[in-house]
C-alpha cells in the first residue's frame, strides 16, 4: 500500500491519464477503430527523442557549456548565462531535458559561490525560459511535437508562427533579470568548477552514435517520413547495440501519460453529443480552452483532448505554450523544476511554489494580452 502511495504521488500525471482512459471507455466501448485513432507516430517519436536525450545527458554532452558556467565571476552575468542555456537549449532538446540538465547545475554554482538567494528567482526564471524558448521549435515540447504533427503547417511555418513570443519572451526575460539584480549589476559571484558528472565516464563513441541518432530523429520529425515505423526500430536497435542501459532510463510514464489520454480523447471525439458539445465550446474559444484545461490536466494531455475540436491551431498552441506560466500543473516541466529543486532542498517546497507563482504570473500578466495582437 505504501508503494502504491508513493507511485501514485510521484507519477499523479499518469495515475490521473489512466483513470481517464479507463472512464472514457465506459463512455465509448474500445473497438479496432480506438486503436487505429491513436497517434503511434507521436508516441514512437517521443519514444526516440526521449531515449537520445537520456543518452546525451548520460554521456555529458553538455559539459563542455556546464565547465563554462563555473568560471564565470560576475552574479549578473551568471543568471543570463544560465537561463538563456535553458531558453536555447529547450528549442533542441525539448523543456524537460533542458531543465535537467541545468537546474542541478544553478544549485551547485550558488551553493559554491554562497549565493543561494538567488536559487530560487533563477530556477524559476529558467522554468519560464524553458516553457518560452521551446515554443519556437516543433520538437521544443511534447505538445508542440503532436500539434505539429497533426497540423501538416511546413517546418518554416510553425517557426513564423512562434517567432513574435518567442522574441517577446527574450526583451521580457532579460527585463526580468536585470529587476532581480538592480541592487547590484556589478556584483560577482566565486567562480567554481562543477562537479564531474555522477554517470561515469562518457565513453567517445557513444557520444557520436547520440549525435548521429539525434540528427535522424529530428530529420524525421521536419520530413514527416512515412518510413517512421522503420527508422523507429533503426534508433531502438542502434540503442540496442550500442547503449541498452538506456532503455531502463526512459521516461516511460510520460509515454504511458501521452497513451491515456489519446485514448481519453479518442473515445470522447467518438461519441457523438461529447463531441458536438465540445466542438460548439471550443471552436473560437481555443485560447481560453486550452489556457484552462491545462490548469486541470497538464498542456500535454489538454494539447491531444483539445485538438480534435480546434478550427484555430494558432490560438490553441499559444495558449498551450503559455498555460506553464499560471500553476505548476501547467507545464510538465514545471513539475520536474519543483521536484529537483526539493530534492536538494525538502522541505522548500511551499517557498518555491511561492515565487514561483509571484514571478511567472507577473510574466503570464504580460504577454497573455499582448499575444491577442499575434492571434
Amino acid at each position: 500500500m505504501e508503494k502504491a502511495k508513493t507511485f501514485i504521488k510521484k507519477e499523479a500525471m499518469l495515475t490521473l491519464s489512466v483513470i481517464a482512459a479507463i472512464i472514457s471507455l465506459f463512455i465509448t466501448p474500445p473497438s479496432r477503430e480506438l486503436l487505429t485513432s491513436i497517434d503511434w507516430k507521436t508516441l514512437a517519436t517521443l519514444f526516440m527523442l526521449l531515449s537520445v536525450l537520456d543518452g546525451f545527458r548520460n554521456e555529458d554532452l553538455f559539459r563542455p557549456l556546464i565547465n563554462f558556467a563555473g568560471k564565470i565571476k560576475s552574479q549578473v552575468a551568471l543568471s543570463f548565462f544560465l537561463i538563456f542555456s535553458v531558453f536555447f537549449s529547450s528549442m533542441f532538446v525539448t523543456n524537460d531535458v533542458s531543465l535537467i540538465i541545468f537546474v542541478p547545475l544553478t544549485i551547485l554554482l550558488f551553493k559554491a559561490g554562497g549565493k543561494e538567494q538567488y536559487t530560487i528567482p533563477v530556477l524559476v526564471m529558467e522554468n519560464i525560459a524553458a516553457v518560452r524558448g521551446s515554443l519556437l521549435t516543433p520538437f521544443g515540447s511534447p505538445q508542440n511535437l503532436f500539434l505539429y504533427s497533426k497540423s501538416g503547417l511546413k517546418t518554416g511555418e510553425f517557426l513564423l508562427m512562434m517567432l513574435p513570443l518567442w522574441l517577446m519572451s527574450i526583451v521580457l526575460l532579460s527585463v526580468f533579470i536585470l529587476v532581480l539584480h538592480r541592487k547590484n549589476l556589478s556584483e560577482e559571484v566565486k567562480a567554481s568548477e562543477p562537479e564531474e558528472h555522477n554517470c561515469g565516464k562518457p565513453e567517445k563513441k557513444k557520444q557520436v552514435v547520440y549525435l548521429l541518432l539525434f540528427i535522424v530523429v529530428l530529420s524525421t520529425i521536419v520530413t514527416r517520413t512515412a518510413l517512421w515505423p522503420y527508422i523507429t526500430l533503426f534508433v531502438a536497435l542502434t540503442l540496442l547495440i550500442f547503449d541498452r542501459k538506456v532503455f531502463l532510463r526512459v521516461d516511460y510514464a510520460l509515454l504511458g501519460t501521452f497513451l491515456c489520454f489519446f485514448v481519453f480523447s479518442s473515445s470522447l471525439s467518438a461519441n457523438g453529443e461529447i463531441s458536438a458539445f465540445l466542438q460548439k465550446s471550443v471552436a473560437g474559444n481555443e485560447y481560453l480552452w486550452s489556457l484552462i484545461l491545462s490548469q486541470v490536466i497538464s498542456n500535454v494531455p489538454a494539447s491531444i483532448v483539445l485538438w480534435p475540436f480546434t478550427t484555430d491551431l494558432k490560438a490553441l498552441i499559444y495558449g498551450l505554450d503559455t498555460a506553464g506560466l499560471v500553476t505548476i500543473i501547467g507545464s510538465l516541466a514545471s513539475v520536474i523544476n519543483i521536484r529537483l529543486y526539493t530534492k536538494e532542498y525538502p522541505g522548500n517546497g511551499l517557498k518555491f511554489m511561492k515565487s514561483f507563482e509571484l514571478i511567472s504570473l507577473a510574466f503570464f500578466a504580460v504577454v497573455v494580452f499582448a499575444q491577442l495582437i499575434f492571434i
